[in-house]
């Protein structure tokens, strides 16, 4: 009998630049996202002592390049792997991806619930300008992981589904001041900030107040902008917004950052 370790995970990527999620039981190996090259992927996987090879599934959230750069490399590739993601997304890759395996696409569509064994994984739609933009929880041993990034607000429906989840990726792409004064232009400005573009520190910090709860251990800062952001600034704004509301930050859970290039430790849910 396999010995159940539970559910884990590392943050390998996270930025607008690119993103990946690790995620492990004793019965499947999946990532989310391969939004980098297959070397820096295999690169990041080798780093927390991982291989690609052993990589099962795939879930891909929507096809902008920074979520998908990676995808057509990894399955051609790796014949085992299968990769998910919805009919519009499927439709809308880039072709950049290249051609991939039909044989190996399985459509997992928004709102749905899929089991993989001892790994359950929901679907679940955010307001994104892609074709239609999701991202995932996932279940095992009654412990839920839940991304949520690349989303100009967090809605009523999506807070519902992942609230007082054990651990959150949750976005923090942009700090306003910084975004405002910063060089992009106005139209791109305009985008970001849109109901339909990346949240902000302040929304992400605001989305945590509404869904944490007492299983709420491990939050993880995702998809911050290397222009428009830094680290440090994040993450003592969610920490004050949070500890401003009573929320036990450094007691009852802890808030950790991501990084563009280097792989957050595999942590157990």
């Amino acid at each position: 009998m396999t010995e159940d370790f539970g559910l884990r995970v590392s943050v390998l990527a996270s930025s607008s630049s690119g993103n990946a999620t690790y995620i492990e039981t004793p019965g499947h190996k999946v990532l989310v996202d391969a939004g980098l090259s297959g070397k820096k992927l295999a690169a990041l996987m080798k780093s927390i002592n991982r291989d690609l090879a052993d990589v099962d599934s795939l879930f891909i959230t929507h096809e902008h390049t920074d979520h998908c750069a990676g995808l057509g490399v990894l399955a051609r590739r790796y014949p085992q792997l299968m990769v998910y993601a919805n009919a519009p997304t499927f439709a809308a890759l880039p072709k950049s991806v290249g051609k991939l395996p039909q044989e190996r696409l399985r459509v997992f569509e928004e709102g749905a619930t899929m089991s993989l064994g001892d790994l359950d994984v929901e679907s679940f739609g955010v307001s994104h300008d892609a074709a239609a933009a999701q991202f995932y929880q996932f279940y095992h041993a009654g412990k839920r992981f839940a991304i949520v990034t690349d989303t100009g607000y967090v809605s009523d429906r999506v807070e519902g589904t992942i609230r007082d989840a054990d651990a959150y990726v949750m976005e923090c792409n942009h700090d306003l001041e910084m975004l405002r004064t910063g060089p992009y232009p106005w139209s791109l400005k305009q985008r970001i900030i849109g109901d339909t573009g990346h949240l902000s520190n302040e929304d992400g910090a605001n989305a945590l107040m509404d869904v944490m709860g007492p299983h709420t251990k491990r939050v993880y800062l995702g998809h911050l902008s290397p222009h428009n952001n830094v680290k440090a600034l994040a993450h003592i704004t969610v920490a004050n917004m949070l500890m401003e509301q009573g929320l036990g930050v450094g007691h009852d859970f802890n808030i950790y950052d991501t990084d563009p290039a280097v792989a957050d430790p595999l942590f157990t849910v």
